[in-house]
């Protein structure tokens, strides 16, 4: 018996509202919610469905019967393939509402906490060009576009260099232009996959672990400097230095050109030896009067303009007189740590990865920044009584977690330390909204503000000030 297709077709479904992962929202007439993965609110559309669950069906619009006014024309060649910037064909002013609005069901259903009035949201001066940091890969059998297939026509070269296709590990896109990264970053990957083809490198196969070129990375900053990082599946010293060579004579100004062999399973740097080919092993970031030194594996905020909004709310909000000793928890390298160091008697930050800290105390030495101590360890381990009986009992707490938000122990801790102040910034509303919860039994939330930090996406940044209830 031939198996029957569930897939349904729907029509005209209005779609009112933008969801999780920034999928739009529409209704079936059965009244279960439909995510849907290529609209704009304010279409109407033919929606045919590629998943059912109990509450919900996720589908893709195959037809518009109307276009959202929020809709505006997408400049990036390969929108309707990459899934990096998803919301590229809605309105910047329509994005910002969403990221608000998303915000404020978090804290309000999730957290069901009190709240104060939440400041509009801080769009970001630059909604393209604005990312520091990009990593592409190398394959010798890129995605094919639904239009290629159809074509029939014979690809005989299909090596790319580009981002992996969503859902799909061994599948590259490959990309000609990319709006996310300031010059020269198109110019430097497509000249190196230009010279690549040309030299008759190999290009990398994950399914069969074989090939030469692996991965590129690029990294910029405010001030002009440039990082590129090629990553090599094994040594081969000639064609190494011939396409290394190559780059060197195109972009003679690029501050560091590094280079990695690494034929372990999967292409993280933070366990591989990073080799200098030319100029110095890091480049330089400035925030206010500070320097930042950004090696290969240094983690720094990848909208650095943004970066600085950022942190002088959670500065501003801190309010801090000079007398102040403050915790900095999951501090990465340090970099708000430093930010707020001279408004504060001494800061202690607290960071999981070895190579963070150590990049962080090299910073704030480089800085001459004397108030700050880092050290490194699990929070939820190192977080403890007696960390806080040796480096003292901080009046605020600056916390800044992952996705996953505070383990609960942490969560605890910060209750019993009871500090007068807490300063959560977050880039996930949701297990902010979670944590806040938690924490509302000692604290009021007093301000709330997000921060676009990805235009063109729907994540958003949120900054939250946490004061001590007063006892009765």
């Amino acid at each position: 018996m031939a198996r029957r297709n569930k897939r349904k077709v729907f029509e005209n479904v209005s779609v009112i509202d933008a969801g999780a992962k920034g999928k739009a929202v529409g209704k079936a007439p059965d009244g279960r919610v439909i995510f849907i993965n290529n609209a704009v609110p304010g279409d109407v559309a033919t929606v045919q469905t590629f998943k059912k669950r109990k509450g919900y069906y996720e589908a893709t619009a195959t037809s518009f019967a109307k276009l959202s006014e929020k809709r505006t024309e997408p400049v990036c060649i390969h929108f309707e393939n990459c899934g990096g910037c998803k919301w590229q064909n809605m309105a910047y002013k329509h994005q910002l509402y969403y990221k608000q609005k998303e915000v404020e069901n978090n804290l309000k259903r999730i957290g069901k906490i009190e709240l104060p009035e939440i400041s509009p949201i801080i769009g970001s001066e630059n909604i393209y060009f604005y990312r520091n940091k990009m990593e592409f890969s190398f394959s010798d059998s890129k995605w094919l576009t639904p239009e290629q297939i159809q074509s029939g026509e014979t690809i005989d070269d299909r090596r790319a260099l580009g981002f992996h296709k969503s859902g799909m590990w061994d599948k590259i896109l490959d990309i000609q232009e990319c709006h996310l990264q300031p010059d020269p970053s198109n110019a430097i990957r497509n000249f190196i996959k230009q010279k690549a083809k040309e030299f008759d490198l190999s290009f990398f196969n994950p399914r069969n672990q074989e090939g030469f070129l692996r991965t590129l990375m690029i990294r910029t900053t405010t001030t002009g400097e440039v990082m590129v990082l090629v990553q090599f599946y094994e040594e081969n010293k000639k064609q190494r230095e011939k396409l290394l060579d190559a780059v060197i004579d195109e972009f003679p100004s690029i501050t560091s050109l590094l280079f990695v062999i690494n034929n372990k399973g999967n292409d993280t740097l933070y366990d591989q030896e990073v080799h200098c080919y030319s100029g110095r092993d890091y480049i330089v970031e400035v925030m206010e009067d500070l320097e930042f030194q950004i090696n290969a594996k240094s983690f720094y905020q990848t909208n650095p303009k943004q970066a600085h909004t950022l942190y002088k709310v959670a500065r501003d909000f801190a309010g801090l007189t000079g007398e102040e000793l403050v915790y900095d928890l999951f501090t990465g390298t340090g970099t708000i740590a430093q930010f707020v160091a001279k408004k504060a008697k001494k800061v202690v930050g607290i960071e999981v990865v070895p190579d963070a800290i150590e990049a962080a105390k090299e910073n704030a030495a480089h800085n001459n920044i004397e108030n700050v101590s880092f050290h490194v360890g699990d929070m939820k381990r190192i977080f403890n009584n007696d960390f806080i009986e040796q480096h003292g009992t901080p009046e605020v707490v600056i916390t800044d977690p992952p996705r996953d938000g505070m383990h609960q122990d942490v969560v605890l801790q910060l209750l019993q330390l009871a500090p007068q102040k807490i300063v959560y910034v977050s880039c996930n509303s949701a297990t902010q909204a979670r944590d806040l919860a938690l924490l509302n039994e000692g604290y009021v939330v007093t301000k709330v503000q997000p921060v676009d930090m990805f235009p063109q996406t729907h994540h958003v940044e949120n900054v939250v000030l946490l004061e001590k209830r007063e006892t009765t």
